[in-house]
């Protein structure tokens, strides 16, 4: 007797729901879809523990008749799709008629659906696939679904459910994604009868973004915008100083569904590069339109992914919009009012009013004594004068034929700078950070490109592992575009005899050894163009202005003058502020002559 045998249509719906139906959550996400496709204004959503207990959805769509009613738990029954070509124009949330036949095996589920131009409501049950007739009862127009004892005849599936609290967050995201994206829809959510959320019809994005998150969140947002041909994009991104710690408040809708994608959360993270610190995450709230035809949802189960025609376009219209957007917000730091003399320095180390960890970031700098950086406009520093009493201190001149001085340097680390309105705090290390890395973004941009460099009059040679001769070898291309000339000098040698000119400041060896540990960390796991952005961070770094570095007045004005010449000066590459500004308005307030 043969092996194989067919299973019956109860197992098969189990099994499928093991693919739709993960845990309560799941079962929100697939009825609220459904309340969509059925044009319902209104929604609420009940559950009680967790939605094990129960999870329920009414609406106030156009409903079921008798007929469709007794169709609706039947597996690969839908009313969204007709024929196959339909499956190329998809425009409904849901599609696959698998959600009630999956739903319908796992748990106790009833649903009471009235359309229209019925005169009565009609109720069907089910239990776990058990199915009851179809009968007449009262109820309002469109349908409340109701599910109680998920997995109660599945104790493998149900046991591996968490607490009432971690199914109530994972219900509460699903309901967040369906709101934002659905803002002409009243909505509301409660567990044990107690309501969490409460959306009105009509609500902007931004409004609901703060009814279910915060206020705070909404203040650090801007508004992006964008319409091509195949694709238009538009929602809200933070400024950099809002960075989270994690992607959880990333949201990305594709035609009013939420979506998980790779090749958009690389854009979004690339868009950022260099602005924040590589751990953090920005929040974004992007909303996408493209023909249905572009795109293929019908990839998983839960619709969450999607495959793109074109994903490289995708990608570069994100990057493009995003970046774009952030570059031209002025991110400087600025000290809110209302600070006292005594907490002036405490809310300003913590990050008030400027979004920074710490109010006088080193951003990677080594303090202690280091030779002077030079710039090739820079002229001899003829007027460099330092106070007696205090070396790191410059004085203005008070010399009729000198030119006035307006800033001094404090620490050899930081500069102040007199503006028309108050003063800037300048982290010297951190902004010629920036200029040095945005100078190597510019030079290495396009296909092909490279940086100058100059032959070592002497080559400098260092000692190397197999691994690391290895990664010599296998990384020759970034080698060359960063116009570094590396190779074997001997067995175990590695011998530098080219280095680019931008970098100079650095030591040849030492900068191949520290990205030869980089690469070790990260090759193969990158793209070659995130490879070049890592490196072009570390140069940047290495070849920058130290803190503890005394710089001469004409060093400093080089400075300030490559600071208004650079995008994104007010934040170094790894994200921390260049910049800090005080208004002459907020000094008069802490000395109390407002």
């Amino acid at each position: 007797m043969g092996q194989i045998v067919v299973l019956n249509q109860n197992m098969i719906n189990m099994i499928a729901a093991g693919e739709v139906i993960e845990r309560p959550g799941s079962v929100v996400k697939e009825l609220i879809e459904n309340s969509i496709d059925a044009g319902a204004s209104e929604i609420e959503v009940r559950i009680e523990d967790g939605g094990k207990k129960l999870v329920s959805v009414s609406d106030n769509g156009c409903g079921m008749d008798s007929a469709d009613l007794d169709l609706a738990f039947c597996p690969h029954a839908t009313s969204k799709l007709k024929t196959s070509e339909d499956l190329l124009n998809i425009s409904t949330m849901g599609f696959r008629g698998e959600a009630l036949a999956s739903i319908g095996a796992v748990g106790r589920v009833s649903i009471v659906s009235k359309t229209a131009e019925s005169i009565e409501a009609n109720i069907i049950e089910v239990d776990c696939g058990q199915k009851s007739g179809v009968r007449p009862c009262s109820g309002g127009v469109g349908t409340t679904i109701e599910i109680r004892d998920i997995f109660y005849k599945l104790p493998g599936r149900r046991k591996f459910l968490r607490t009432a609290n971690t199914e109530t967050s994972h219900i509460s995201e699903q309901f967040i994604r369906t709101a934002l994206a659905n803002t002409s829809i009243a909505m509301t959510l409660s567990n044990n009868g107690r309501e969490i959320y409460a959306l009105d019809a009509g609500m902007s994005v931004k409004q609901r973004i703060a009814a279910m998150f915060t206020s705070q969140m909404v203040q650090g947002l801007i508004e992006v915008q964008s319409a091509e041909s195949a694709m238009q994009i538009s929602g809200y991104i933070c400024t950099p100083e809002n960075v989270r710690a994690n992607s959880k408040y990333q949201y990305i809708f594709l035609n009013g569904r939420f979506i998980r994608d790779k090749f958009i959360a690389h854009a979004v993270k690339e868009a950022y590069r260099g602005m924040i610190d590589h751990s953090k995450y920005p929040a974004v709230f992007l909303f996408l339109k493209m023909p249905p035809q572009n795109f293929d949802v019908n990839v998983h189960p839960t619709k969450v992914e999607v495959r793109f025609d074109n994903s490289n376009f995708v990608h570069s219209q994100i990057l493009s919009v995003v970046r774009e957007k952030i570059l031209r917000c002025d991110a400087s730091g600025s000290i809110s009012d209302g600070l006292t003399e005594t907490n002036f320095s405490r809310q300003a180390q913590s990050g008030s009013g400027g979004g920074s960890s710490k109010f006088f970031e080193r951003s990677g700098g080594q303090s202690g004594s280091q030779s002077r950086f030079d710039f090739s406009t820079a002229k001899k520093d003829s007027d460099f004068r330092a106070s007696q009493s205090r070396q790191d201190f410059y004085l203005p001149s008070e010399s009729e034929d000198e030119p006035r001085i307006d800033f001094m340097q404090i620490h050899n680390s930081y500069l102040l700078v007199e503006t028309d309105d108050g003063f800037m705090m300048i982290d010297q290390h951190a902004l010629h950070e920036r200029i040095i890395y945005e100078q190597l973004r510019k030079k290495l941009a396009g296909e092909g490109s490279c940086l100058e460099s100059q032959k070592l009059l002497i080559p400098e040679t260092f000692e190397a592992t197999d691994a690391q001769m290895k990664l010599l070898a296998d990384n020759e291309a970034l080698l060359g575009r960063l116009g570094i000339e590396a190779q074997s000098f001997g067995p175990g040698v590695v011998a530098v005899g080219a280095f680019p000119t931008l970098l100079k400041k650095a030591s040849p060896a030492d900068f191949v050894l520290d990205m030869l540990d980089m690469l070790a960390d990260v090759s193969g796991k990158v793209s070659a163009e995130r490879l070049l952005g890592d490196v072009m961070d570390m140069a940047a770094c290495k070849a920058a202005i130290k803190a503890g570095q005394k710089l001469s007045d004409s060093e400093i004005r080089q400075l300030l003058s490559d600071k208004e010449a650079t995008e994104s000066a007010a934040r170094c590459p790894h994200g921390r502020p260049t910049t800090i500004r005080l208004t002459k308005a907020q000094l008069e307030k802490q000395f109390g002559r407002t």
